[in-house]
């Protein structure tokens, strides 16, 4: 069995997550009203103290109205 040769990118996840939230100038409060995900799971998913979970990433991409492949794939 063959296993991935490289480790997801996580810090590009979560400066994709940033970028897109600067963007539209949205609060975490904002984007926690929009996806239903809790404002501290956002900072904690923004700031790497938690990679989050899928659950929470694809909420994250519907309220922005991105595909959840297109924010991914910064993995």
């Amino acid at each position: 069995m063959s296993y991935p040769t490289r480790d997801p990118d996580f810090e590009a996840l979560r400066l994709m997550l940033a970028r897109l939230r600067n963007e539209r100038g949205w609060s975490y409060d904002e984007l926690a009203e929009r996806s239903g995900v809790s404002r501290r799971t956002l900072i904690e998913m923004e700031h790497g103290q938690s990679n989050g979970r899928l659950e929470s990433w694809f909420r994250v991409a519907e309220a922005f109205e991105v595909p959840l492949g297109d924010l991914v794939r910064e993995l």
